[in-house]
């Protein structure tokens, strides 16, 4: 017994010091090579091409992969730590991993031996980059109303139908496609699968969304005709299983959301912190006057709480526990925590904060997506709900 506790204070010790020497090199990259490049990058509305070559080359794109495929193999405590520090300095850089990295989890806990290794390996260096298909023009939070087909003919699949809102779609290659094989089926969850599918003929970028923030990255329509899928690439073989394997991913996706909510409110208060201590007004520094202390207080708390949070969701998940409940806390605490302290932020700051030259301007722009992406935040209350109900029963 006393053998097997110090082999796990050793491991424990040793993923440790692994963790800080990632986040230190991740942050050297994102003071020199990415914090640099951000304004210019973000008010052209430019995909940020050398940003994601360098973020290859470090190994990011198969941060969750198991390291028997190539990946780091790195806790999702981990990973929520290092999306945190990427969307405190661009939350855009954060999206392109954050959806790449649940198609490669969804195939690493979901796919076949053979998809597994065949797949995986390309994902983890970035060589296989993309997403996830899931919401159409009439379909968002309701997955189960998807009209997107894939009708099996012989040893392929014939998929027609539309996807929006489809993040690393034009500069990726590869997606994760929710779809029905059955559209007659009840209850409908039984007729969806999952295809991996790579871009070929049939398979168009429609155009290109604009939005009011989250800019540089590639977010799309799509559009399939009569694309052909090799019924080899259905993952884990069996049809009407899409749904539960997408959910299972989507927890992920929201602790990464959480995260994201999370650098975005560090953030806000570290501009705020410091435009508080140079800005005078009255003879003194604002930060001194009880009105921009306060809102610097409960700035900071709501930061710490939103870390801790997504950190007991990333645990969870790292254990293997259902963890719908903590990752809706999470996904909804730390996405109000940025959007509240991004608009404090821009208060404090006054009529700079509504400048396009200072880095509040951003963060206020960025914000609102995190409440809605990933289930909406009136959603995750409603599972955290039942979740609660169905965990303490009377």
């Amino acid at each position: 017994m006393a053998t097997v506790e110090t082999d796990k204070a050793q491991e424990a010790r040793e993923a440790q010091e692994n963790e800080v020497l990632i986040l230190d090199m991740l942050d050297r990259f994102l003071k020199t090579e990415v914090k640099p490049y951000v304004h210019a990058l973000e008010a052209a509305d430019e995909y940020p091409h050398e940003i994601v070559e360098k973020m290859k080359d470090m190994g990011l794109f198969g941060c969750l992969i198991a390291p028997e495929y190539g990946g780091l193999g790195l806790s999702t405590s981990t990973y929520a730590k290092i999306i945190d520090r990427m969307s405190a300095v661009w939350m855009s850089v954060s999206g392109i991993i954050n959806s790449h990295v649940i198609m490669a989890m969804t195939l690493q806990r979901n796919g076949t031996d053979e998809q597994k290794r065949e797949f995986l390996p390309r994902m983890a260096t970035g060589e296989l980059r993309g997403g996830i298909g899931l919401t159409e023009p009439d379909c968002g939070t309701d997955l189960q109303a998807i009209r997107t087909t894939a009708r099996r003919e012989g040893d392929e699949y014939v998929v027609n139908g539309n996807k929006t809102w489809i993040t690393n779609s034009l500069y990726g290659n590869t997606l994760a496609l929710l779809v029905k094989t059955d559209p007659k089926a009840e209850p409908r969850h039984r007729g969806m699968s999952l295809l991996l599918i790579e871009k070929g003929p049939g398979f168009e970028v429609s155009r290109k969304l604009p939005k009011l923030g989250y800019k540089g990255i590639d977010t799309c329509e799509l559009s399939f005709t009569d694309f052909r899928v090799p019924v080899s690439r259905l993952i884990g073989g069996v049809e009407g299983r899409g749904l539960k394997q997408i959910l299972s991913g989507l927890e992920l996706g929201r602790i990464n959301v959480a995260a994201r909510g999370v650098g975005i409110a560090q953030a806000a208060l570290d501009e705020a912190v410091s435009y508080s201590q140079q800005r005078k007004t009255f003879g003194k520094p604002i930060c001194e006057h009880q009105a921009i202390a306060l809102k610097l207080g409960e700035m900071a708390t709501r930061v710490q709480a939103a870390r801790l949070l997504t950190d007991a969701a990333a645990r969870a998940y790292d254990r293997g526990e259902r963890c719908d409940m903590e990752a809706g806390m999470a996904k909804y605490f730390a996405t109000e925590a940025g959007l509240e302290n991004s608009i404090e932020a821009m208060r404090i700051h006054g009529a700079y904060g509504y400048s396009k030259e200072f880095n509040v301007e951003r963060l206020y722009r960025d914000a609102p997506l995190l409440t809605i992406g990933e289930g909406t935040n009136e959603l995750q209350r409603i599972i955290i709900a039942k979740q609660l109900i169905e965990r303490n029963p009377v």
